[in-house]
């Protein structure tokens, strides 16, 4: 299996003041394989935000190496690993981040347009992937009109805008009731099964990273367990 995310002694410290620092992430390693469902659980304060802002290359470790589909990160400029993200990595948030006064479907399509895809193909894809999510039919609504759930499976079809090898989801039933959320896991194991993505779940719900196929926990930024997952198949009623 190809690895596709390389995470070598990473480590990333803070400094509150000197001489004090704060290590948020301490020596992880980390390795995912193409196509992997993988979980990342931890509680509060034991590293998942900071460990995904580095995964997802939104920030960078202050020692260590890290490989994105064979790309060296720490090598790259701001603007060249923005366009990286923008290719690779494709981002779902608790909080949906979807522009309000935009449509479902131009919110699909503003990936797209920031890689300068041209204007029917961004439409066509988006309508093809809001029809993936379940969401044909509410396309023309904004955020607004539409439930947590739909905000979600929006953000997710907007997450697959420029096809990603990538999806990174950062607590994406957090603000969610568990119908809704196993709803949206459904989604990522379709995308993970029929579309041979690789996903990376961080979530604090044990129960969600169940659902995997691999569990990496995280303790005041260091790696303490690596499990198998049960997959789908192991979801509780």
């Amino acid at each position: 299996m190809k690895t596709i995310i390389d995470m070598q002694e990473i480590t990333k410290s803070y400094f509150i003041g000197h001489p004090n620092e704060f290590k948020a992430l301490n020596d992880v390693n980390i390795r995912i394989g193409e196509g992997e469902f993988v979980a990342v659980i931890g509680e509060s304060g034991s590293g998942k935000s900071t460990l995904m802002n580095i995964m997802g290359a939104l920030d960078r470790p202050t020692e260590g190496k890290y490989y994105l589909d064979g790309i060296d990160v720490g090598q790259e400029k701001d603007h060249a690993l923005s366009g990286i993200r923008n290719r690779k990595i494709g981002f779902v948030f608790q909080t949906f981040n979807l522009i309000p006064r935009m449509s479902a479907l131009r919110n699909v399509e503003l990936p797209m347009a920031y890689a300068r895809v041209p204007g029917r193909r961004r439409a066509e894809r988006a309508r093809q992937l809001l029809e993936i999510v379940g969401m044909k039919d509410r396309m023309s609504h904004q955020p607004n009109e539409l439930s947590g759930g739909q905000k979600q499976r929006v953000a997710i079809a907007r997450a697959m805008a420029n096809n990603p090898a990538i999806i990174l989801a950062d607590e994406p039933t957090g603000a969610l009731d568990s119908t809704t959320g196993h709803l949206v896991m459904d989604i990522f194991h379709k995308l993970h099964e029929e579309e041979g993505k690789t996903i990376i779940l961080i979530t604090h719900s044990r129960e969600l990273a169940g659902e995997t196929e691999r569990i990496i926990t995280l303790r005041d930024g260091a790696v303490i367990a690596e499990l198998a997952g049960s997959g789908k198949q192991g979801r509780t009623a």
